[in-house]
């Protein structure tokens, strides 16, 4: 059979083994610039400017045409997107999916809604490959990857929550304190996909304690588990170092963070998808 998995470019992929794979790039726009999230982007020198930059930034979700276009010729198709609590981008997928579908009766295409961002988008892609590696039938992956989401789970470790806050995506009164005396702040995507802030830890060495207590209290047990990270590789490879020292066998990928994860994260931003228990 035919597959093809498409993906908008928060999943910080551009691509992967085996498996025909496209991004569809969401841009970051200002009243100077715009960047798209492709393979051509400068993603530090993106960084560079916005940290510079005064006035104001917002990000652009793909259109429908923008998806059309990935789907290409495929006849199996499996389209991840971003939680649609935080973009419009799963809602322009499902429309050019359905479009898709009217034109080509003969095909499928699946919109998962990750209800996440980044390496938790990462992690079901992953498990999308491996499943059409494995031989299995379209409705049969459907229903594997419904169910591995129950599993799936995001934690982050913000430096700055400016653009967040800028965007209407976190309270603008708590976006103020992260940063000031070196605050930091973590959190996880919620089980309705949008950013629930669990804790404000002063200094590196307090947030980091807090990231692997939270992580392990929704189930994590050394399993699958993707770090992506802003700039800030050190703090990456020692989060790695103490997940194995506890879990020898922890299958762990570290990855740097694309343009939109890159404008929401920010310098130092950690994002951290892993396997744990089911959330309901």
């Amino acid at each position: 059979m035919n597959y093809k998995i498409v993906s908008d470019s928060s999943s910080d992929l551009l691509s992967i083994p085996q498996i025909p794979f496209e991004s569809v790039p969401l841009r970051i726009i200002t009243d100077q610039k715009e960047y798209v999230d492709n393979i051509c982007l400068d993603v530090n020198e993106m960084i560079t400017d916005l940290q510079k930059y005064k006035g104001v930034s917002k990000s652009s979700c793909p259109n429908v045409e923008d998806w059309l276009t990935a789907f290409g010729d495929a006849e199996n198709i499996f389209c991840v997107t971003i939680t649609r609590n935080l973009s419009g981008s799963y809602n322009s997928a499902r429309i050019a999916a359905e479009e898709y579908i009217s034109e080509h009766e003969d095909r499928k295409v699946f919109v998962v809604d990750t209800l996440s961002v980044g390496p938790e988008s990462a992690l079901i892609i992953d498990k999308i490959s491996l499943l059409i590696e494995n031989g299995l039938e379209f409705e049969e992956i459907v229903a594997e990857i419904i169910e591995y989401q129950k599993s799936t789970h995001l934690m982050f470790c913000l430096e700055s929550l400016r653009n967040l806050a800028n965007n209407g995506r976190v309270n603008g009164a708590i976006a103020k304190i992260a940063g000031i005396l070196g605050i930091r702040i973590v959190g996880k995507a919620s089980m309705e996909g949008t950013l629930e802030l669990t804790d404000k830890c002063r200094g590196a060495a307090k947030a980091h304690s807090t990231v692997l207590k939270s992580i392990e209290a929704e189930g994590y047990s050394g399993g699958r588990l993707i770090i992506h990270h802003c700039n800030n590789s050190a703090a990456a490879a020692q989060l790695e170092k103490d997940i194995k020292d506890k879990f020898p066998a922890a299958d762990i990928i570290i990855r740097p963070t694309r343009a939109l994860c890159s404008f929401y994260a920010e310098e130092g931003g950690l994002l951290i998808g892993f396997e744990g228990k089911n959330k309901d």
